[in-house]
């Protein structure tokens, strides 16, 4: 499979100004049916706000578009490999002659996700997809079907990266199908991965129907570590949608859950390629604060999660440095801003290169800055937006 790195997406809110005028539709026209004002959807187009996935899956609703068609797909790469291995879900082959490795092998995999090692990702996905399903039919095993259920996670979570939404519904599908025949948390990893394909497409109300259905599943499911584990991943992915939808009586409810869930956790723990803990829901309820304009709350709670030190991956850590660039651009900090911008690009720099909050706030820096900053230059060439 090709090299996913410096995949060059223009930024999301350049984007809207390309996808309106093919419709012929007026920035009045489009800010009415979005229903935003125009004062804000000329300063997105322009560059001087950066677009919010709110107001972006507003903007797709009003064009008949999906979130993910705004925010813009990076280029495909050659998914032949990995089509081939989804494809024949059905059809097993010979099973490994390694099986006990298997374990060890998801393991691997799964730490290159965590490094946000796109590349590595995809490179390993299909050798290892046709292995783990193939082991599973052979064995007919919950915990062998669980493991081709992770691993259909990890295509969910590539897919997911890229935008590339026909894969990551196709993944999750297929998922649903491995977790039917495994270990009752896979369900429960499977409806968060679903969950997400909702919200990477801009329906945020389907996305939580999902996730209240998952949780009274997990509810009757599940027990224990295990029972804490899948009820707290599913409130981090409903937080994240009613923070979307600007619901705030849902949000807090799906925060205080999500709180209550971690403190059975002392420390932030990975299950089936997930992590969760007080840490890992730190950096949602950082994220959802930002989403809702709460810029204050999300750089005050950054302030005291990077005070007491991170122990998560690069994958949460990249995202969380993009999210705190949100909340100080909004506040004005262009300083602060390209400064967890390039923090982003050093802890996940294949993450950064195709992550749309990374290429909107590049973008709105570039825009704004008037004079030369190197430093700018540098992080704009990376994301590969034009000065």
């Amino acid at each position: 499979m090709g090299n996913m790195n410096g995949a060059n997406v223009p930024g999301p809110g350049a984007n809207i100004v390309a996808l309106r005028k093919d419709r012929g539709l007026s920035q009045v026209a489009l800010a009415r049916r979005s229903g935003v004002s125009v004062s804000l959807l000329s300063k997105i187009e322009v560059g001087d706000r950066a677009l919010t996935q709110s107001v972006a899956a507003s903007v797709a609703r009003a064009m008949g578009l999906t979130l993910d068609e705004v925010l813009g797909r990076t280029p495909e790469a050659d998914l032949s490999e990995l089509s081939y291995a989804i494809r024949r879900f059905d059809l097993p082959g010979e099973p490994p002659r390694d099986p006990e490795r298997l374990a060890l092998e998801v393991d691997g995999l799964n730490r290159n996700r965590w490094n946000s090692e796109l590349a590595e990702v995809s490179a390993k996905l299909p050798p290892l997809l046709v292995k783990v399903t193939n082991q599973a039919h052979a064995t007919g095993r919950p915990s062998d079907w669980t493991l081709v259920a992770d691993v259909y996670s990890v295509v969910y979570w590539l897919a997911a990266r890229h935008r590339w939404m026909h894969l990551a519904e196709l993944a999750t599908m297929k998922q649903r199908l491995a977790a039917e025949r495994a270990d009752p948390i896979a369900a429960i990893v499977a409806a968060r991965d679903d969950a997400g394909t909702f919200l990477n497409s801009g329906d945020f109300a389907g996305g939580l129907a999902i996730v209240d259905r998952a949780i009274v599943r997990a509810e009757s499911s599940l027990r224990g570590r295990e029972r804490a584990f899948g009820l707290g991943l599913l409130h981090l992915r409903g937080l994240t949608l009613a923070g979307r939808l600007r619901d705030k009586q849902t949000t807090n409810q799906h925060i205080a859950a999500a709180w209550r869930t971690a403190e059975e956790f002392p420390e932030d723990i990975a299950e089936h390629g997930i992590h969760f803990g007080q840490e890992n829901t730190a950096t949602h309820v950082i994220s959802t604060a930002s989403d809702m304009e709460r810029h204050r709350e999300a750089l005050d709670t950054a302030e005291d999660l990077l005070r007491a030190g991170l122990t998560l991956p690069a994958t949460r850590v990249g995202p969380l440095y993009m999210n705190i660039g949100r909340s100080q651009l909004a506040l004005g900090d262009r300083d602060g801003t390209l400064e967890s911008l390039e923090k982003a690009w050093t802890v996940a720099p294949e993450m950064a290169a195709v992550h749309p909050t990374s290429l909107e706030l590049t973008r709105v820096l570039t825009s704004l800055h008037k004079r030369s900053n190197p430093r700018l230059t540098r992080l704009a060439k990376r994301a590969g937006i034009a000065m």
